[in-house]
Protein backbone atom coordinates (compact mmCIF):
# COMPACT_ATOMS: atom_id res chain seq x y z
CA UNK A 1 0.00 0.00 0.00
CA UNK A 2 1.47 3.35 -1.05
CA UNK A 3 1.02 6.20 1.41
CA UNK A 4 0.94 9.70 -0.06
CA UNK A 5 3.56 11.98 1.49
CA UNK A 6 2.22 15.10 3.14
CA UNK A 7 1.99 16.94 6.45
CA UNK A 8 1.86 14.75 9.54
CA UNK A 9 -1.72 13.94 10.47
CA UNK A 10 -2.99 14.91 13.90
CA UNK A 11 -3.84 11.82 15.92
CA UNK A 12 -6.73 11.77 18.37
CA UNK A 13 -9.13 9.43 20.13
CA UNK A 14 -12.22 8.46 18.12
CA UNK A 15 -15.24 10.72 18.63
CA UNK A 16 -17.91 8.46 17.15
CA UNK A 17 -16.98 5.06 18.56
CA UNK A 18 -19.58 2.81 20.14
CA UNK A 19 -19.95 -0.87 20.87
CA UNK A 20 -23.20 -2.20 19.41
CA UNK A 21 -23.74 -4.23 22.57
CA UNK A 22 -27.10 -3.70 24.25
CA UNK A 23 -29.23 -3.57 21.09
CA UNK A 24 -32.16 -5.98 21.09
CA UNK A 25 -31.77 -8.83 18.60
CA UNK A 26 -33.50 -12.11 17.87
CA UNK A 27 -33.23 -14.22 21.01
CA UNK A 28 -32.06 -11.53 23.41
CA UNK A 29 -29.63 -8.63 23.50
CA UNK A 30 -26.44 -8.19 21.49
CA UNK A 31 -23.52 -8.69 23.85
CA UNK A 32 -20.72 -6.17 24.18
CA UNK A 33 -17.34 -7.07 22.73
CA UNK A 34 -18.46 -8.39 19.34
CA UNK A 35 -18.92 -5.42 17.01
CA UNK A 36 -17.68 -1.85 17.35
CA UNK A 37 -18.55 0.93 14.92
CA UNK A 38 -16.34 3.99 14.81
CA UNK A 39 -14.91 6.91 12.92
CA UNK A 40 -11.46 6.69 11.31
CA UNK A 41 -9.17 4.29 13.19
CA UNK A 42 -6.17 5.32 11.10
CA UNK A 43 -6.12 8.59 13.05
CA UNK A 44 -6.15 7.18 16.59
CA UNK A 45 -3.42 7.87 19.12
CA UNK A 46 -1.05 5.13 20.20
CA UNK A 47 -2.79 5.09 23.58
CA UNK A 48 -6.26 4.67 22.06
CA UNK A 49 -4.99 1.84 19.86
CA UNK A 50 -3.48 0.07 22.87
CA UNK A 51 -6.71 0.44 24.84
CA UNK A 52 -8.78 -1.13 22.08
CA UNK A 53 -6.39 -4.06 21.70
CA UNK A 54 -6.32 -4.59 25.46
CA UNK A 55 -10.13 -4.60 25.47
CA UNK A 56 -10.23 -7.49 23.00
CA UNK A 57 -10.04 -5.97 19.50
CA UNK A 58 -8.71 -8.58 17.05
CA UNK A 59 -9.96 -7.38 13.63
CA UNK A 60 -10.51 -4.12 11.78
CA UNK A 61 -12.71 -3.66 8.72
CA UNK A 62 -11.72 -0.53 6.81
CA UNK A 63 -14.57 0.65 4.58
CA UNK A 64 -12.74 3.69 3.16
CA UNK A 65 -11.81 4.15 -0.48
CA UNK A 66 -8.29 3.48 -1.74
CA UNK A 67 -7.77 7.25 -2.06
CA UNK A 68 -8.50 7.76 1.63
CA UNK A 69 -6.32 4.86 2.70
CA UNK A 70 -3.47 6.25 0.60
CA UNK A 71 -3.44 9.40 2.74
CA UNK A 72 -3.36 7.87 6.20
CA UNK A 73 -2.77 4.13 5.82
CA UNK A 74 -3.53 2.08 8.92
CA UNK A 75 -2.08 4.54 11.40
CA UNK A 76 -0.94 3.08 14.76
CA UNK A 77 -2.80 -0.16 14.08
CA UNK A 78 -0.25 -0.98 11.40
CA UNK A 79 2.10 -2.12 14.16
CA UNK A 80 -0.43 -3.94 16.33
CA UNK A 81 -1.50 -7.61 16.23
CA UNK A 82 -4.89 -6.89 14.69
CA UNK A 83 -6.16 -8.45 11.45
CA UNK A 84 -6.84 -5.82 8.78
CA UNK A 85 -9.50 -6.13 6.08
CA UNK A 86 -9.82 -3.35 3.49
CA UNK A 87 -13.35 -3.61 2.06
CA UNK A 88 -14.07 -0.34 0.27
CA UNK A 89 -17.80 0.29 -0.12
CA UNK A 90 -17.23 2.94 -2.78
CA UNK A 91 -14.51 2.98 -5.40
CA UNK A 92 -14.30 6.74 -5.71
CA UNK A 93 -15.40 9.29 -3.11
CA UNK A 94 -15.76 12.04 -5.70
CA UNK A 95 -18.10 10.07 -7.96
CA UNK A 96 -20.22 9.06 -5.00
CA UNK A 97 -20.50 12.64 -3.77
CA UNK A 98 -21.56 13.86 -7.19
CA UNK A 99 -24.55 11.51 -7.16
CA UNK A 100 -25.71 12.97 -3.82
CA UNK A 101 -25.50 16.66 -4.72
CA UNK A 102 -27.26 18.68 -3.50
CA UNK A 103 -26.85 16.90 -0.18
CA UNK A 104 -30.12 15.96 1.50
CA UNK A 105 -30.95 13.24 3.96
CA UNK A 106 -33.03 11.74 1.18
CA UNK A 107 -30.14 11.67 -1.31
CA UNK A 108 -27.92 10.09 1.33
CA UNK A 109 -30.53 7.41 2.00
CA UNK A 110 -30.76 6.65 -1.71
CA UNK A 111 -26.98 6.37 -1.87
CA UNK A 112 -27.12 3.83 0.96
CA UNK A 113 -29.51 1.68 -1.08
CA UNK A 114 -27.14 1.84 -4.05
CA UNK A 115 -24.26 0.91 -1.75
CA UNK A 116 -26.02 -2.22 -0.53
CA UNK A 117 -26.86 -3.25 -4.07
CA UNK A 118 -23.45 -2.56 -5.62
CA UNK A 119 -21.15 -3.45 -2.72
CA UNK A 120 -23.03 -6.50 -1.47
CA UNK A 121 -19.98 -8.80 -1.86
CA UNK A 122 -17.89 -6.54 0.39
CA UNK A 123 -20.69 -6.41 2.95
CA UNK A 124 -20.94 -10.21 2.92
CA UNK A 125 -17.20 -10.50 3.48
CA UNK A 126 -17.46 -8.02 6.36
CA UNK A 127 -20.18 -10.07 8.04
CA UNK A 128 -18.04 -13.17 7.68
CA UNK A 129 -15.15 -11.36 9.38
CA UNK A 130 -17.39 -10.47 12.33
CA UNK A 131 -18.67 -14.04 12.44
CA UNK A 132 -15.21 -15.62 12.54
CA UNK A 133 -12.90 -13.11 14.27
CA UNK A 134 -11.72 -14.53 17.61
CA UNK A 135 -12.43 -11.29 19.48
CA UNK A 136 -14.08 -7.96 18.78
CA UNK A 137 -14.27 -6.51 15.28
CA UNK A 138 -14.23 -2.74 14.71
CA UNK A 139 -15.43 -1.30 11.41
CA UNK A 140 -14.99 2.23 10.21
CA UNK A 141 -14.98 4.67 7.32
CA UNK A 142 -14.04 8.32 7.82
CA UNK A 143 -16.91 9.71 9.87
CA UNK A 144 -18.34 6.41 11.06
CA UNK A 145 -21.70 7.53 9.70
CA UNK A 146 -22.56 6.54 6.13
CA UNK A 147 -20.56 3.49 5.05
CA UNK A 148 -20.19 2.41 8.65
CA UNK A 149 -23.91 2.96 9.18
CA UNK A 150 -24.74 0.75 6.21
CA UNK A 151 -22.60 -2.12 7.51
CA UNK A 152 -24.02 -1.70 11.02
CA UNK A 153 -27.54 -1.89 9.56
CA UNK A 154 -26.75 -5.06 7.61
CA UNK A 155 -25.18 -6.68 10.67
CA UNK A 156 -28.13 -5.78 12.88
CA UNK A 157 -30.60 -7.01 10.27
CA UNK A 158 -28.75 -10.33 10.12
CA UNK A 159 -29.00 -10.53 13.92
CA UNK A 160 -32.75 -9.90 13.84
CA UNK A 161 -32.82 -6.36 15.23
CA UNK A 162 -35.91 -4.23 14.66
CA UNK A 163 -35.73 -1.45 12.10
CA UNK A 164 -36.49 1.14 14.79
CA UNK A 165 -33.51 0.06 16.90
CA UNK A 166 -31.27 0.22 13.82
CA UNK A 167 -32.49 3.76 13.15
CA UNK A 168 -31.90 4.79 16.76
CA UNK A 169 -28.32 3.52 16.68
CA UNK A 170 -27.63 5.27 13.36
CA UNK A 171 -29.03 8.58 14.62
CA UNK A 172 -26.68 8.58 17.63
CA UNK A 173 -24.00 9.91 15.28
CA UNK A 174 -25.92 13.17 14.82
CA UNK A 175 -24.66 14.80 18.01
CA UNK A 176 -21.08 13.81 17.18
CA UNK A 177 -20.96 15.44 13.75
CA UNK A 178 -19.19 18.70 14.76
CA UNK A 179 -16.38 16.74 16.44
CA UNK A 180 -16.24 14.32 13.50
CA UNK A 181 -15.83 17.15 11.01
CA UNK A 182 -12.94 18.61 12.99
CA UNK A 183 -11.25 15.24 13.43
CA UNK A 184 -11.40 14.19 9.77
CA UNK A 185 -10.36 17.51 8.27
CA UNK A 186 -6.70 16.52 7.94
CA UNK A 187 -7.62 13.67 5.60
CA UNK A 188 -10.80 14.85 3.91
CA UNK A 189 -9.57 18.40 3.27
CA UNK A 190 -6.63 17.37 1.03
CA UNK A 191 -8.68 14.60 -0.58
CA UNK A 192 -11.59 16.88 -1.48
CA UNK A 193 -9.21 19.54 -2.81
CA UNK A 194 -7.51 16.96 -5.02
CA UNK A 195 -10.91 15.88 -6.33
CA UNK A 196 -11.83 19.47 -7.15
CA UNK A 197 -14.35 20.08 -4.36
CA UNK A 198 -14.53 23.19 -2.18
CA UNK A 199 -14.46 21.71 1.33
CA UNK A 200 -16.04 24.71 3.05
CA UNK A 201 -18.93 24.84 0.60
CA UNK A 202 -19.50 21.11 0.91
CA UNK A 203 -19.53 21.23 4.68
CA UNK A 204 -21.93 24.18 4.59
CA UNK A 205 -24.25 22.22 2.30
CA UNK A 206 -24.72 19.31 4.70
CA UNK A 207 -28.42 19.07 5.55
CA UNK A 208 -29.98 20.13 8.82
CA UNK A 209 -32.71 18.23 10.56
CA UNK A 210 -32.85 14.67 11.89
CA UNK A 211 -30.44 12.40 10.03
CA UNK A 212 -32.54 9.32 10.83
CA UNK A 213 -34.40 9.98 7.54
CA UNK A 214 -31.49 8.46 5.60
CA UNK A 215 -31.58 5.15 7.46
CA UNK A 216 -35.37 4.97 7.24
CA UNK A 217 -35.08 5.34 3.47
CA UNK A 218 -32.49 2.56 3.28
CA UNK A 219 -34.54 0.09 5.32
CA UNK A 220 -37.88 1.06 3.80
CA UNK A 221 -36.61 0.87 0.23
CA UNK A 222 -34.95 -2.50 0.72
CA UNK A 223 -38.12 -3.93 2.26
CA UNK A 224 -40.32 -2.50 -0.47
CA UNK A 225 -38.02 -3.68 -3.24
CA UNK A 226 -37.09 -7.13 -1.95
CA UNK A 227 -39.33 -8.06 0.97
CA UNK A 228 -36.31 -9.43 2.82
CA UNK A 229 -33.88 -6.47 3.13
CA UNK A 230 -30.92 -8.87 3.16
CA UNK A 231 -31.77 -10.23 -0.32
CA UNK A 232 -28.89 -8.37 -2.08
CA UNK A 233 -26.45 -9.89 0.42
CA UNK A 234 -27.96 -13.35 0.21
CA UNK A 235 -27.68 -13.16 -3.57
CA UNK A 236 -24.01 -12.19 -3.11
CA UNK A 237 -23.27 -15.21 -0.93
CA UNK A 238 -24.46 -14.47 2.60
CA UNK A 239 -25.15 -17.97 3.90
CA UNK A 240 -27.51 -19.29 6.53
CA UNK A 241 -24.45 -20.71 8.29
CA UNK A 242 -22.87 -17.25 8.57
CA UNK A 243 -26.09 -15.75 9.93
CA UNK A 244 -26.39 -18.60 12.44
CA UNK A 245 -22.78 -18.14 13.55
CA UNK A 246 -23.30 -14.37 13.93
CA UNK A 247 -26.37 -14.93 16.09
CA UNK A 248 -24.64 -17.53 18.21
CA UNK A 249 -21.64 -15.27 18.81
CA UNK A 250 -23.88 -12.27 19.46
CA UNK A 251 -25.77 -14.06 22.24
CA UNK A 252 -22.86 -15.95 23.81
CA UNK A 253 -22.05 -14.96 27.37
Amino acid sequence: MTIIDGPALALSAPVNLRDLGGIRIDGGVLRAGLAIRTDDLALVTEEAADELVAAGLTAIIDLRSADEVAISGRGPFGSRPVAYHHLALMANVGDSMQTQLPFTHESMGESYVAMVETAAPQLVTALNVVAHAPGATAFHCAAGRDRTGVLAAMLLLALGADDEDIVIDYARTDENMPAIMRRTQGVMGPLLARLGFDEERLRASLPDGPMEVSMRILLGTLRARYGDPLTPLRDAGLSADTVARLRARALAA
